[in-house]
């Protein structure tokens, strides 16, 4: 007996998403699918080219068919799309499918190093990346990235960003003279906020990562009012008072009806880079716990490792200087929740899945 489109198909509902608690045949994720005799070609088309999952099915797809009777060969190819949002006719990014605000309550958490890691991490497994640098007051993107003596030009009427390490990113620090000084009260925020996000080209992006300033002021507001954000990211460390104003940024998205992605924990255990032993050298509310108060998934800790900020002071990113350091698997595990949270949230807004069904991260294993 030949073998069938619909025993092919019938055999991989048996393959299920494990965050999305639905199979792939009903999720739309089979494509291309062709039978040659016994061999047995298709792909997978996932929500994010960042899908922590994407060996696992791929395994559990190649499992299935092959039992299939008369089933010698099976072709699985992984691809990615990462879906386009409904926009809107007064949309001041329409290229972008993801727009994600990284928040924290207070400064010196490490929010703009988990900007650029997570960003580089998302362009690595193969993302269009966008990084906006919305920290007007003290913009530290471009020192981070190594573009501080690069300034942007025009084509026609809008502002063109600058481009590291597969990133298209844009600050007001590439429009500001060295050392300048941002003295600006609200509506001038307010209006710098559009500017970045309307002026220019970012293109058609997967995602755009936007750094916001410490606090719950005019920029956080601003951002969450003037563009779609699909979800917030909350920076911690293991501090009360770090996790204690953490959570009013939380109430703020909330009460502007911006989701909230999760919570990141930086700076967590210290792990000796010759003993290998792990110290804690912070000893207050951790941000799993944290994750656990405010009822959001918990994306994962970065451990505290000087080699970040001696990768950020010379403008190179850590993930990028330290390929083989525990950060930067954690940075990468993280981008992949980060990924993996945007697609749940995004099928969950389309009604693809029920919000019943949408089931919180796995928790993270901190990196030996």
């Amino acid at each position: 007996m030949p073998v069938t489109e619909t025993q092919v198909l019938d055999a991989l509902k048996k393959v299920v998403d494990p965050d999305l608690h639905r199979d792939i045949v009903t999720l739309g994720f089979v494509k291309e699918l062709t039978i040659d005799g016994g061999v047995v070609s298709f792909k997978v088309q996932l929500t994010t080219p960042a899908c922590p999952v994407k060996d696992q099915l791929q395994y559990e797809c190649e499992g299935v068919v092959s039992a299939i009777e008369g089933v010698t060969s099976v072709n699985v190819e992984m691809t990615a799309q990462v879906r386009q949002r409904d926009v809107k006719q007064d949309d001041l990014i329409p290229g972008v499918k993801h727009c994600i605000a990284i928040a924290s309550g207070k400064g010196g958490v490490g929010k703009s190093t988990c900007s650029v890691n997570l960003a580089i991490a998302l362009a690595q497994a193969g993302a269009r990346v966008g990084l906006m640098d919305a920290d007007v007051y003290g913009p530290s993107i471009p020192l981070m990235m190594g573009a501080q003596d690069e300034k942007p030009y025009t084509q026609g009427n809008k502002i063109m960003p600058i481009q590291r390490y597969g990133i298209h990113m844009m600050s007001l620090g590439f429009l500001l003279e060295e050392g300048q000084a941002v003295l600006w009260r609200g509506p001038m925020v307010a209006g710098t906020i559009r500017q970045l996000l309307a002026d220019v080209d970012w293109g058609d992006l997967d995602y755009l990562l936007v750094d916001l300033p410490p606090g719950t002021g005019d920029a956080p507001m601003s951002l969450a009012q003037l563009a779609p954000v699909a979800g917030v990211i909350i920076v911690t460390t293991p501090h009360h008072i770090a996790a204690n104003i953490a959570g009013k940024s939380v109430q703020l998205f909330r009460r502007l009806n911006a989701p909230i992605m999760g919570v990141i924990e930086n700076m967590a255990g210290f792990a000796c880079p010759k003993c290998g032993e792990v110290t804690q050298i912070f000893a207050g509310t951790t941000g799993e716990s944290l994750a656990e108060q405010l009822k959001v998934p918990y994306l994962g800790s970065v451990p505290l490792d000087p080699t970040v900020s001696e990768a950020s002071d010379r403008g190179v990113p850590s993930i990028i200087a330290q390929p083989d350091r525990p950060q930067t698997k954690a940075f990468k595990d993280i981008a992949g929740r980060v990924a993996q949270q945007a697609s749940i949230m995004s099928l969950t807004r389309k009604d693809l899945i029920k919000p019943g069904d949408v089931p919180t991260i796995p928790k993270f294993e901190p990196t030996e």
